[in-house]
This record gives C-alpha cells, sequence and structure tokens, in this order.
C-alpha cells in the first residue's frame, strides 16, 4: 500500500509541476520569437526573416493606420516600405512583459521602448502599449494577431 501511494504521489506531483513547465516553456518561446524579430529588424535581415513566425492570416492595429491590416502579405508589404522609408529600427525593448496561455494560445503584452533612425541620422524615440496573440501549430508558435498602441496623448 506504501508502494502505491508514494507512486500515486509521484503521479499527482508530476502532473501538476507540468503545466507549469509547459506555460513557462510558452513564455519563453513567445518572447523569443518576438525579440528575434526585432533583431532581424534591427540587423536589417529583410523581411522574409522578420515575418517567419507571422501566420498567413494574421492581424494588426496600429497608430499609423485607422483601419486593421489583414493578412501577412499586407504587413510585409508594409514592413518592407517602412525600411525604404523614414528611418529603421535601432534599439528595441521588451519592458513589463506577461504571458498568458490558454493551451495552443498565448497572449503576450509588454511596454515598447525603442529608437529608430532616420534617413538623415535624427533618432526618435518609440514608445508602444504591445499585444500579441500567437497560436501553436504544427509548425511551432505563430504569430496570429498584434496591438501595437503609442503611449500618451497627440501633445507628448
Amino acid at each position: 500500500m506504501k508502494t502505491l501511494r508514494t507512486g500515486l504521489i509521484s503521479i499527482v506531483g508530476v502532473a501538476l509541476l507540468s503545466p507549469v513547465s509547459v506555460f513557462a516553456d510558452a513564455a519563453d518561446d513567445v518572447i523569443a520569437i518576438t525579440k528575434a524579430q526585432w533583431a532581424a529588424e534591427i540587423a536589417d535581415k529583410g523581411s522574409a526573416e522578420i515575418m517567419k513566425d507571422v501566420a498567413d492570416e494574421y492581424t494588426e492595429f496600429n497608430s499609423g493606420l485607422p483601419t486593421r491590416v489583414d493578412g501577412k502579405a499586407l504587413a510585409t508589404r508594409m514592413q518592407e516600405a517602412a525600411s525604404q522609408g523614414s528611418g529603421s529600427l535601432i534599439l528595441a525593448e521588451m519592458m513589463n512583459s506577461k504571458v498568458q496561455v490558454y493551451g495552443s494560445t498565448a497572449v503576450l503584452t509588454y511596454n515598447f521602448a525603442g529608437a529608430a533612425k532616420s534617413a538623415d541620422g535624427e533618432i526618435e524615440n518609440i514608445l508602444a502599449k504591445s499585444t500579441r496573440v500567437y497560436v501553436k501549430g504544427k509548425d511551432g508558435w505563430k504569430l496570429v494577431h498584434a496591438n501595437f498602441a503609442p503611449v500618451g496623448g497627440d501633445d507628448d
């Protein structure tokens, strides 16, 4: 009886600890994917590398457009246009990150602090309140939706 009880306690202990490990792994994974995307952008690796973990059905809200961006193809073209335009990302930091995991879905929220350098050498600070939604499928975690909101009002 003692062996059976010890075995059950071990099984229950593993069952209780495993979800924590899975959630921690998911959190580490989606944060690493996000930071890798920023690193690819800073290193000017091209849109294929920057967008590699973005789902085809990706959607996005951002402060630069009054409407939702629908699809990876459009988001990729917009990313390419931005990289040819006024400036390039030179610094990206994630603060106050939180990952909530619900099965195969992970919601990452954080404050973004970064900087971009314009074509004429001016440095622009970038602050945002960000949410990214990832779904895990057969190819790993894919970004399916993002919302990038500016910090403060128009007077800031």
